[in-house]
């Protein structure tokens, strides 16, 4: 591999990565990265490859350990989960990142088109994604930006063999990652969007299991009723409205959309503003839809 920093030139599509990878086309927009649909030409399978420049990092001792750092994802075996394949650090201090190709397209694609899904597949797709997050913390990690841009849902199938939405969560770790490998400190600037961050991170608290929870839970409450939780487009008018400890009822947010109250109550438990009243895990919130998808 060569020392020299990457360039555009080196992004464009017909060139090779690490020997193998050739590069087809830019696929979807990555918050820290370029996010490019590849050809493993040693296994002829499509997969996405993630390139995270040098100048993100401040020098390659960083760029090895957030490659250690995601390189522990590759453990991660769930349908919910998009597969981490293989991660390499540049001489240069760039790092490249190749999973599965996301199927479909992101929720927030979906909503921009059409609107609040239906209670019932919001279950489905929720048990699913849980369940995912249940195969994250169990190895000690926390995704740590779970937001509809990171939520692919496959629209092609019906669901699996459980009756749960084929939905995955992309881009785990990157963001809590990054930060550890910056020795930013585990109290820090806000880590993730403040839209779907939980109150604690505001005050600089890392991404831990119950903030992942808060995340998923704001995108279920998005889902089925079309709108997020708190009213407010800045980060002061944000921080404010989540002072309230408890969540706003999803009528108040959205009279015109009807919700069962059981799935209200459902997803109210992941958004409580003091974690300690917030679901203790994903496992507890996964048993929680289970019986609401009872009584639909």
């Amino acid at each position: 591999m060569t020392d020299a920093p990457l360039t555009l030139f080196d992004l464009a599509p017909g060139k090779t990565l690490l020997g193998r990878y050739e590069i087809l086309a830019s696929h979807r927009q990555g918050g820290m990265s370029a996010a490019l649909r590849v050809r493993d030409n040693e296994e002829g399978l499509e997969r996405e490859m993630q390139v995270f420049p040098a100048a993100l990092l401040e020098n390659a001792g960083q760029a090895g350990e957030f490659a250690e750092i995601l390189t522990t994802w590759q453990s991660i075996d769930s349908p919910a989960v998009n597969r981490v394949r293989e991660v390499v650090a540049g001489n240069d201090g760039s790092l490249y990142m190749v999973t599965d190709l996301p199927p479909g397209a992101s929720l927030r694609s979906w909503l921009n088109e059409n609107g609040p899904m239906e209670p019932e597949r919001v279950v489905r797709l929720g048990l699913g994604l849980l369940a995912g997050l249940e195969a994250i913390h169990r190895r000690g990690l926390v995704h740590g930006d779970i937001k509809p841009h990171t939520i692919h849902l496959d629209c092609a199938g019906a669901g699996d063999a459980m009756g749960e939405e084929c939905a995955v969560l992309v881009d785990g770790g990157i963001t809590p990652g990054l930060w550890s490998a910056k020795h930013l400190g585990d109290r820090t600037a806000l880590i993730g969007t403040p839209f779907y961050a939980p109150m604690e991170q505001f005050g600089g608290d890392s991404p831990t299991v119950q903030s992942d929870v808060y995340n998923l839970a704001t995108v279920l409450f998005e889902l089925v009723t079309g709108v997020l939780p708190w009213k407010g487009k800045s980060f002061i008018e944000i921080f404010q409205a989540k002072l309230d400890k408890q969540p706003p009822s999803m009528r108040g947010r959205a009279p015109q959309v009807e919700v069962p109250a059981e799935l209200e109550r459902a997803i109210a438990g992941g958004l409580m503003g003091d974690h300690r009243d917030r679901y203790a895990s994903a496992d507890l919130f996964r048993r929680e839809l289970a019986a609401v998808a009872v009584e639909l």
